[in-house]
């Protein structure tokens, strides 16, 4: 029986999905270099797949494609952080309100919460902490605005990976977690959107502090 060959759009899909996977758990750390030459070998595939999967990358702000330096994973400072998180404090809290008073299904969240507390290691609770903020806000209502969220997801895990690689903050963060289920599970929008809104912004100023006498203002 003659195997048939795996369409490309699949190795693309492939390609993107382990590379992604890569810088969002620290692997490929912001800065480095990908080489299509070399993760076509590591892979298993074309150059063209990895061509289009890094392209995909590039739009979505995971990696940063230049003439003359070639395909880096971006690099994450106080300026980008702050431009990625600003999106977040004035849409993701509004998106869980929506969601607690409508009165949707939080299982998602709280499956996402109890795989983030039994990870085994920072990559996976990284991914599964990921899980539990999108568990709260696609449920909104209003699937713009899930998916305005959702373009700046990869972005928003990127800075959390540089954060937890200087400073592993996730107990903190865990606690804020379950404060914010707690409240969205018993009803309370503005309580929860109140949280979520303390949360992400005191991770931005831990994880990236502002100079004294620089504007605070988000």
């Amino acid at each position: 029986m003659t195997s048939v060959p795996t369409p490309i759009p699949s190795r693309t899909q492939f390609v993107l999905e382990a590379v992604k996977h890569r810088i969002l758990t620290g692997q490929l750390a912001p800065g480095q270099a990908l080489v299509e030459v070399e993760l076509a070998a590591q892979y298993g595939v074309s150059k063209t797949p990895v061509r289009e999967a890094l392209k995909t990358l590039a739009g979505t702000g995971l990696v940063v494609m230049n003439q003359y330096k070639g395909v880096t994973v971006r690099m994450v400072d106080a300026d980008m952080a702050r431009e990625v998180y600003d999106v977040r404090l004035l849409l993701e809290p509004e998106a869980l309100r929506r969601t607690v008073r409508g009165a949707a299904d939080l299982d998602a969240a709280r499956e996402a919460l109890a795989r983030a507390d039994s990870a085994a290691d920072n990559a996976e609770r990284s991914l599964a902490n990921r899980e539990f903020h999108r568990a709260l806000y696609l449920p909104c209502g209003n699937p713009l605005l899930a998916r305005m969220l959702d373009e700046v997801r990869d972005q928003a895990a990127l800075v959390s990976a540089v954060a937890w690689a200087a400073e592993p903050s996730w107990e903190r963060e865990a606690a804020e977690h379950r404060e914010i289920l707690r409240l969205a599970l018993a009803g309370d929008a503005d309580g929860a959107s109140l949280a979520l809104h303390a949360h992400i912004a005191s991770f931005l100023e831990r994880a990236f502090p502002r100079a004294q006498g620089e504007d605070a203002a988000l």
